[in-house]
C-alpha cells in the first residue's frame, strides 16, 4: 500500500458487501441511518495487479469529469457531466451505467471509500438534467451505497452560502475519520461534510480562493493533517491547515500551473493541468514551497483528473470542452 494511502475502515451492518453483483442502478430515496467511518480508500490497492498501460471505451458524450477506483467491484468508477450519472469501466474497456440517480444533475468529482461513493452533484448548465433555478446554484454531495445502490446522504452545500452566489461542487476528499472536504469553483469556499452529514463551511477566503473563471478545482487531503488545493484561474497551489485555525497558504515555487485533478501518491503529488499534461510535484518542506520534477504530455485529450491504483496514476481523458457527440475516451 502506498505510504500515503488514506486509510478508513467502515462498520456499516446493514451492509453485505461481498454478495454485491453490478448493475444498472436506479434509486431516489434517502436512508437516514448513522455513519461510522473508520476503512481503507479503494484506490491504494486492487485484488488484480494486471492493469493495462491505457484503457480506451466507448461511451456516447459521457465526458466524464471524475474518476475513482472500487476494489469491490475491481473497476473504475467515472462521472458524467451531461447525463448525472456514474458508469464503470473494466480493464477490458468495458462500459457500463452505474447509478442514475435523479437527484444527479452534473456528476463531477468522486472518492470511493469501502463500499460507497462520494460524488458532488453541480450544474452548468451543460446537463440534460439542467434547470435554470439549479444551473450555477447547484452545490451538493450524494453518498450512495454501492451495494444496493441506494443515496444515503445528501448535504445541501449550497445553502450555507447567501442565495445569490454562484456555486459549484468541484471535487471531493476524505480524512481518516471519515469527514468530506469539497470545493466550490464559484464561491471562495471549502466545505466541510462530518461523518454523520451535518455540512459546514470550513474555509472562505476572498482572494486566494477566488477567480474571475474557475476557481477552486482539485482537493487532496494530506495525512499530515491539511488540504491541498489548487485554483485553476489563479493557476496556483494553496494549503490549508487543519490544525492550525485553516490557515492558508500559497504554496510557491511550481510557478503558473492551472490544476485540475490532484492526486497524492508516495508523498508526491500528481496534477492535471491544460487538459494536455499531468505536473509530477514535490515538496521537502511540508509543502510550504513545491517543486515540479517533470511533465507527462503524452498522449492525453482534455483530461480532467487521475486516481491511484497499485501505486500508479492512472488518468482520465474526459475530452472536456469539445462540442461534438465524442464516444471515444480511456484511462491512461
Amino acid at each position: 500500500m502506498p505510504a500515503l494511502a488514506h486509510c478508513y475502515s467502515a462498520f456499516y451492518p446493514s451492509d453485505n458487501l461481498f454478495n454485491m453483483k453490478p448493475k444498472h442502478f436506479s434509486y431516489s430515496f434517502l436512508l437516514a441511518s448513522a455513519l461510522w467511518l473508520t476503512g481503507c480508500e479503494d484506490h491504494a490497492n486492487s485484488p488484480n495487479a494486471n492493469f493495462p498501460e491505457r484503457i480506451d471505451f466507448v461511451s456516447l458524450r459521457q465526458y466524464p469529469e471524475g474518476i475513482a477506483y472500487s476494489a469491490l467491484l475491481d473497476r473504475f468508477l467515472i462521472t458524467s457531466i451531461p447525463f448525472g450519472k456514474i458508469g464503470t469501466v473494466g480493464k477490458d474497456g468495458i462500459y457500463a451505467d452505474l447509478l442514475t440517480a435523479p437527484e444527479l444533475i452534473a456528476a463531477i468529482g468522486m472518492k470511493v471509500v469501502g463500499g460507497r461513493v462520494f460524488v458532488c452533484n453541480s450544474d452548468q448548465g451543460r446537463s440534460v438534467r439542467s434547470t435554470p433555478a439549479t444551473t450555477r446554484q447547484t452545490a451538493e454531495l450524494l453518498v450512495f451505497n454501492l451495494n444496493t445502490g441506494t443515496l444515503e446522504r445528501r448535504p445541501d452545500l449550497d445553502a450555507l452560502l447567501p442565495e445569490a452566489e454562484p456555486n459549484f461542487a468541484n471535487d471531493v476528499t476524505l480524512a481518516p475519520d471519515g469527514t468530506a472536504y469539497v470545493t466550490d469553483s464559484f464561491s471562495p469556499v471549502i466545505y466541510k461534510v462530518n461523518p454523520d452529514g451535518t455540512a459546514s463551511v470550513l474555509v472562505r477566503d476572498n482572494v486566494k480562493f477566488t477567480s474571475p473563471t474557475f476557481g477552486l478545482n482539485g482537493i487532496a487531503y494530506h495525512p499530515n493533517g491539511y488540504l491541498i488545493v489548487a485554483n485553476t484561474g489563479q493557476g496556483k497551489l494553496y494549503k490549508v491547515d487543519l490544525q492550525n485555525a485553516n490557515a492558508v497558504t500559497e504554496i510557491t515555487g511550481t510557478g503558473a500551473l492551472p490544476g485540475d485533478g490532484l492526486t497524492l501518491l508516495n508523498g508526491d503529488l500528481y496534477v492535471v493541468t491544460g487538459g494536455n499534461r499531468v505536473a509530477h510535484v514535490r515538496s521537502t518542506d511540508n509543502w510550504q514551497t513545491a517543486t515540479i520534477i517533470k511533465f507527462d504530455a503524452t498522449g492525453y485529450l482534455g483530461a480532467t483528473t487521475s486516481v491511484a491504483v497499485n501505486s500508479q496514476i492512472y488518468k482520465l481523458n474526459a475530452r472536456i470542452g469539445e462540442n461534438a457527440n465524442a464516444q471515444d475516451f480511456s484511462i491512461q
